[in-house]
């Protein structure tokens, strides 16, 4: 069953749903589009229920979806993913008048096991980012890409979309909008600001084509760099390099985000620079370093610190 055989009631009040989120929120059209998918996958199940509407949908009805996905061997991460798209539309029927009840409201979100993220150590991403060639304007470029994931903590949607605007050079820090629209200032390591330097000297000026626009990081074609690019780029280093951990463009992210607790960083700077709204998903680092949690108990608990003094 296709969209357009979806009930005319279901997709009227799913796209208000999505417009208002798009336009109000901000959000972004790759993470809209995934809630119009989770939404037309549950009318389409819904139907079958003999259900024409999200006016009429009650909680047992989406339980039996629910256990129809589970039953197809969906992951926890995804089903709770499409509960809560079900939720936030719940709660704008409930504003705008369509509904008086929450029909997700009895619903239990499947509990997440949280997997450590993938990381590199000190010595594989020093040698990473001694991989490209600088003699050359893809290996210019290859570089202050690398450097400044590691350096400032970007997504990598958030960095094809950098601009030349983007950049103060001068005071060592760039602006970037992160997911809802929210704009960050996060700081330029020294090495990463010289990397992008010898980048818009000597390498980005060789990849101009009469195309290219402000964007910051361009393909051998001009155009705008896309995350299938630099995905690729990472992974022909790696490989390289005989690597053999699986490196994407998040794994220098989470790697940046990881060497700065490490060393000493607070974790609600870490969140900030991450763009993470809620310090509990920052927190999943601490798990990767117990040894941290542990020095900063004896520092800091009041218990152990008597016990030091009346030594």
């Amino acid at each position: 069953m296709q969209k357009t055989d979806i009930p005319f009631r279901f997709t009227e009040l799913t796209d208000s749903f999505l417009a208002n989120i798009e336009l109000e929120q901000g959000l972004s059209k790759n993470t809209v589009q995934g809630y119009s998918h989770d939404l037309t996958q549950a009318a389409i199940f819904l139907t079958t229920l003999r259900i024409d509407s999200w006016k009429t949908v009650q909680s047992n009805h989406i339980s039996l979806w629910i256990s129809q996905l589970t039953l197809e061997s969906y992951s926890t991460k995804s089903l709770s993913r499409k509960l809560s798209t079900l939720r936030m539309l719940a709660k704008h029927l409930i504003r705008e008048g369509v509904r008086t009840d929450d029909f997700t409201e009895l619903l239990t979100l499947p509990k997440l096991v949280k997997k450590l993220p993938n990381t590199l150590t000190i010595n594989e991403i020093t040698a990473l980012l001694e991989t490209p060639d600088l003699t050359t304007p893809h290996g210019l470029r290859d570089r202050s890409i690398m450097e400044l994931f590691y350096s400032s903590g970007l997504r990598v949607s958030e960095l094809c979309t950098l601009t030349l605007h983007s950049l103060n050079l001068d005071d060592s820090f760039l602006r970037v909008f992160g997911k809802g629209s929210k704009e960050r200032i996060l700081p330029i390591g020294n090495q990463a600001l010289s990397a992008l330097k010898n980048y818009l000297l000597d390498g980005r000026p060789k990849l101009l084509k009469k195309c290219t626009g402000s964007e910051l990081f361009i393909s051998q074609l001009g155009k705008p760099i896309s995350r299938k690019t630099i995905w690729l780029i990472l992974k022909n280093y790696a490989n390289t390099l005989g690597i053999t951990k699986t490196i994407k463009p998040h794994t220098l992210r989470h790697t940046f985000a990881t060497h700065l607790l490490q060393n000493g960083a607070d974790l609600r700077v870490i969140q900030e620079m991450l763009g993470h709204s809620d310090i509990s998903t920052t927190e999943i680092y601490t798990a990767i370093d117990p040894t941290r949690l542990i020095d900063e108990h004896a520092t800091y608990h009041p218990r152990k610190r008597q016990l030091q003094l009346n030594k």
